[in-house]
């Protein structure tokens, strides 16, 4: 899909503020089918060439937030070369470019004030911050699906071809058992999970 329909992924309001850094920074964005593990990315391939993709899969909070995290790393990778993912100049960088549009008219209240805690200190992935991840999914899962937070203890469930049975919550994380290996998994509370029995 073209990057010139960004436009009908985004908040309204956030569009002229995007259009100024689409064109400013001269990114080079594509729009992709939903991937399981990443909203989206930032790649420099070898021969130099810089690109930003974002899921189409996404309601126009996380469009928004995801684009701008690419384009963070877009920026920090243009201003200081080389640096960790997520480290400071990053976080700052995300920072910076995600004040202009943390306002009412971007964000609905039940996502601003989580959103500007989760800027303080901004994770890899809004995924990580289990608050934030629920009120961008308006609280609901996917139809058919059900998040692992919301299972009974020793509920069963499918995820990914493969039979779990839900434990006790380890800090932010669920405890799971494969029920094919006898392994414990680690379960972000968010994840969207079949119940099959």
């Amino acid at each position: 899909m073209a990057a010139s329909n960004y436009s009908d992924y985004i908040p309204a309001a956030s569009i002229s503020y995007v259009d100024s850094l689409m064109t400013n920074y001269r990114i080079d964005l594509k729009i992709v089918n939903q991937r399981q593990t990443k909203h989206g990315d930032f790649r420099r391939s070898p021969s130099g060439k810089m690109q930003i993709t974002v899921n189409n899969n996404l309601n126009p909070e996380q469009f928004i937030i995801t684009l701008i995290h690419e384009i963070a790393h877009y920026v920090t990778f243009k201003t200081y070369g080389r640096v960790q993912p997520h480290g400071t100049k990053w976080k700052q960088t995300f920072q910076q470019l995600m004040l202009p549009i943390l306002n009412p008219d971007v964000f609905p209240d039940q996502i601003l004030h989580l959103l500007a805690t989760h800027l303080k200190n901004p994770k890899a992935s809004t995924d990580s911050d289990p608050k934030l991840s629920l009120a961008l999914k308006n609280g609901q899962s996917s139809e058919g699906m059900t998040f692992v937070h919301e299972l009974n203890l020793g509920t069963i469930f499918e995820y990914k071809n493969q039979r779990y049975k839900r434990g006790t919550i380890r800090r932010t994380r669920i405890e799971c058992l494969n029920l094919s290996n006898n392994r414990v998994y680690l379960f972000h509370q968010n994840a969207e999970v079949k119940v099959t029995s």
